[in-house]
């Protein structure tokens, strides 16, 4: 079997689960795994996100919250305008409808990751690490600040944003919207990373002398890897705030952005369906492990080692290895 075949095969495997997941968990009476499933889908976009310019790009982000968090706080700001009829600046109105908010939450990420990309990219290493790092924390304290909004408590979003002739209330309607754009956004991933932009990445992550010696300039293909990584974390902390109709500072925390790697090291760095992976693996865990400890967090840390240690790629590679495929 091919890898391409592989990792088809692998993506029409995870559909299909995903696809009948709200169908077995009424028939087990568990409609809570739908819930939990939709956390999996906004994560496993979250994590995908901040993979394509880690695992394909090589740059290691601790700061990856932020564009989520800001993703969060355009719907959750949009709302709140919506709701008192104030218009925001003066003259933007509010807005409920799921077909607007989402958009702008991306575009505003966009924007965001372009300002901090600027800056960070134009260091290496630790110190880009810690760059981003920072911009994150300064970040989440400016909207600790904004006492309009909530500040440390957050916004509330008392309904879910509307779509045209679907009941956003109901909990499997708002599962099936946010599979939809899951598979749109993994589709497009898909395309990108097989592109010829994708090589180009994969060879800055190899050696960025050897690019610059053909004549490409790898601070412009890494900023927009970055500015397109930020929109798909905005896009996954819109979905988020939706689904949890809550927007807070703690979207925007470093400890999220720690979560968001970690899931991308269970699932597998590099591989497009890996983070998905990681992020049930992860929800999964953090749920079985916090109803039997209130330490949990010292389970998962045995287990985050076990997998970098011995499953030589993450759970995707492992679930290769036993369904006898290779990637």
């Amino acid at each position: 079997m091919t890898q391409s075949s592989s990792k088809t095969l692998l993506g029409i495997g995870l559909l299909a689960v995903f696809l009948a997941l709200p169908v077995i968990a009424d028939m087990l009476g568990q409609p809570a795994l739908t819930s939990l499933a939709t956390r999996v889908l906004i994560y496993g976009i979250a994590a995908a996100s901040l993979n394509f310019i880690l695992g394909f790009g090589g740059m290691v982000s601790f700061g990856h919250a932020a564009f989520f968090g800001v993703g969060g706080y355009v719907v959750g700001i949009l709302y709140q305008h919506y709701a008192s009829g104030e218009p925001l600046f003066g003259f933007l109105p509010g807005t409920n409808q799921l077909l607007i908010t989402l958009p702008l939450a991306i575009l505003v990420s966009g924007a965001v990751a372009a300002i901090i990309g600027a800056l960070s990219l134009r260091t290496s290493g630790i110190q880009f690490i810690m760059i981003t790092l920072a911009f994150a924390q300064m970040l989440f304290f400016f909207f600790v600040s904004l006492k309009a909004y909530g500040g440390d408590d957050g916004l509330i979003i008392r309904r879910a944003n509307e779509v045209p002739g679907l009941n956003m209330r109901d909990k499997q309607t708002v599962y099936y919207v946010c599979l939809a754009i899951a598979v749109l956004f993994f589709a497009l991933l898909t395309r990108l990373v097989n592109s010829r932009f994708g090589y180009v990445l994969a060879g800055l992550r190899q050696s960025e002398q050897r690019m610059a010696a053909i004549g490409l300039h790898a601070y412009r293909y890494k900023l927009v890897a970055f500015v397109i990584s930020g929109m798909g974390a905005g896009l996954a902390g819109a979905l988020m705030a939706n689904f949890m109709r809550f927007a807070s500072p703690d979207m925007l925390h470093w400890t999220k952005s720690g979560e968001l790697m970690v899931m991308v090291i269970l699932g597998g760095v590099g591989t497009v369906f890996g983070p998905l992976i990681g992020a049930g693996t992860f929800i999964v865990l953090e749920t079985l492990l916090a109803s039997w400890t209130e330490n949990w967090q010292l389970g998962l840390g045995f287990i985050l080692l076990f997998v970098v240690l011995y499953t030589q790629g993450g759970v995707q590679a492992l679930l290769q290895r036993v369904f006898g495929s290779r990637s």
